[in-house]
């Protein structure tokens, strides 16, 4: 098949461009292994170097398809591949653009962080793997390639979790990731088994026409699988029950890993279940008008609440700040499940276009600040509230950018975390779902005060003792403070990239 791109009359295949640059970039990394497989400063620089570059490409061609109007109704329309195993429109490509901007930043700040350690390829080589992993999600349109995808990016993750292979937090984090993420796929394997066995099809369209037009669907059957399958999402979005390994995960792996699987991880499990249950499930949902076969949208409702307060409580009663931003991402996991939620407006796309503007915003704030601690820990800095006592008079700048970090995240207009979490409350508004508008509200109230403690630790405390840094790494620096930048920027621009979102979602329920 031949499709339009930018004028140019090219291979349906193409539109994948995004995906196929992280494939490569990591089959690039194996070769250089192999061409100088002994770690050095050298070796780290053109690793570092090729892994950021193989992102920005990812995500600046994912970037200019969404411009062009690729996989969109007012440019190409979505393009089904391999017998629409795979799509590309506006919302895959949306969710590309944060990966890979997520990876080019962890893969810049790595380049400090990983000097003098040991399998620097493979570290290199897992990321790029499990970004590839989570690109693929996103263009994912089969139960079937849900899985295969998901499992691709969450192998890699495993090991990257462990990476630290002397480090007892490390190889406890990444035992704990794995056990949790096994049984999770094997209960949306068998979710998926349960789905086919009642609707005899994979294809998420094919699911959904099954529903609509089968006499004898049995609904016993589906309702389990519908409800394993959403238990197996909320593993990977560290959604609560499924949220015990990212504590463990997050505070044991390297800070720039913990970056890593927090935001962009985050980010394509709520893809997939975004394309998975407005595609396939409309009608069981009682989306499309009628009673709801399985009312999965109630149920997601109670999985957000419970999501964030508990997320939010858990990280109020930390004293380690990389544990407290653990516990934060799973409170944040129920502020975007509200996509999900709060479906029984008049504009349901308002809504699901708030959940994911949330998320690229956070793919930014979030990213920071847990580079913000690679930063520290690469100084030696200590891990509670109070080691970092003072540290604004030693590194100013590094500090402001972690306060733009925090603030956003609390939802204070310091950063697009405002403007997203303003719309998150108006679609729960609009939505008449009451009980989530007021959740999201406690729960920011709440976040605030636990991201002040670090703040106030940081710009009024006195230091108990002297800081000796010992330099500025320049690439870890680099990549907070543009972070911190896009962050602050995404205030002031959300209104231009918000339409992209927001027609993306609209077209789900078209």
């Amino acid at each position: 098949m031949v499709v339009d791109i930018a004028g140019f009359q090219v291979a349906d295949w193409v539109a994948l461009a995004p995906a196929i640059a992280l494939g490569v970039t990591a089959m690039l990394l194996f070769v250089l292994d192999s061409i100088e497989p002994q770690p050095g400063t050298s070796s780290n620089a053109v690793l570092a170097g090729v892994s950021t570059v193989g992102a920005l490409v990812s995500f600046l061609v994912a970037g200019y398809f969404l411009v062009l109007g690729v996989g969109q109704p007012r440019g190409t329309g979505a393009i089904d591949l391999y017998g629409g195993a795979l799509i590309v429109d506006g919302m895959s490509l949306f969710f590309i653009v944060i990966v890979g901007s997520v990876t080019a930043l962890v893969t810049l700040a790595s380049y400090d962080y990983l000097q003098g350690q040991e399998y620097q390829a493979e570290y290199y080589g897992l990321v790029i793997m499990a970004a590839t992993g989570m690109s693929l999600m996103a263009s994912a349109n089969s139960l079937a390639t849900v899985f295969v995808s998901l499992e691709l990016a969450s192998l890699p993750s495993f090991a990257l979790v462990a990476f630290l292979k002397k480090n007892r937090g490390s190889v406890e984090g990444g035992l704990k990731y794995f056990l949790v993420g096994a049984l999770s796929s094997s209960v949306l394997a068998y979710g998926i088994s349960l789905v086919y066995a009642a609707t005899g099809s994979l294809q998420l369209e094919a699911v959904a026409e099954a529903l609509t037009t089968g006499s004898a669907i049995p609904a016993g059957v589906l309702g389990v699988g519908v409800i394993m399958m959403l238990l197996g999402f909320a593993y990977k979005t560290a959604s609560v029950p499924f949220h015990f390994w990212a504590p463990e995960a997050y505070e044991g792996a390297p800070a720039p890993v913990s970056a890593f699987l927090s935001s962009a991880s985050k980010a394509a499990g709520f893809v997939v279940a975004f394309r998975v249950f407005l595609t396939a499930f409309p009608e069981v949902g009682g989306l499309a008008g009628g009673d709801p076969m399985v009312d999965w949208v109630t149920a997601v409702t109670v999985l957000a609440v419970v999501t964030m307060t508990v997320g939010n409580f858990a990280a109020a009663t930390q004293e380690k700040v990389k544990r407290m931003l653990a516990y934060s991402s799973v409170g944040h996991a129920g502020y975007v499940l509200i996509g999900l939620a709060a479906l029984s407006g008049p504009d349901q796309g308002l809504v699901l276009g708030a959940s994911m503007m949330h998320l690229l915003v956070y793919g930014f704030m979030n990213t920071g600040a847990f580079l913000f601690l690679a930063l520290t820990e690469y100084w030696g800095v200590g891990r509670t509230f109070q080691d970092f006592n003072g540290l604004s008079k030693q590194a100013p700048l590094a500090c402001a950018a972690m306060t733009i970090f925090l603030f956003s995240l609390a939802g204070l207009p310091v950063g697009g975390g405002f403007i997203s979490k303003l719309y998150l409350l108006l679609g729960t508004v609009n939505a008449g779902a009451w009980l989530l508008a007021a959740s999201l509200i406690v729960n920011s109230a709440l976040s605030l005060f636990y991201y002040s403690r670090v703040v106030k630790a940081m710009w009024i405390e006195e230091p108990e003792g002297d800081f000796d840094l010992g330099g500025y790494p320049s690439s870890l620096y680099a990549a907070v403070v543009i972070a911190a930048f896009v962050t602050f920027a995404l205030l002031p621009a959300f209104g231009l990239l918000s339409p992209s979102a927001f027609d993306a979602a609209s077209v789900l329920f078209g």
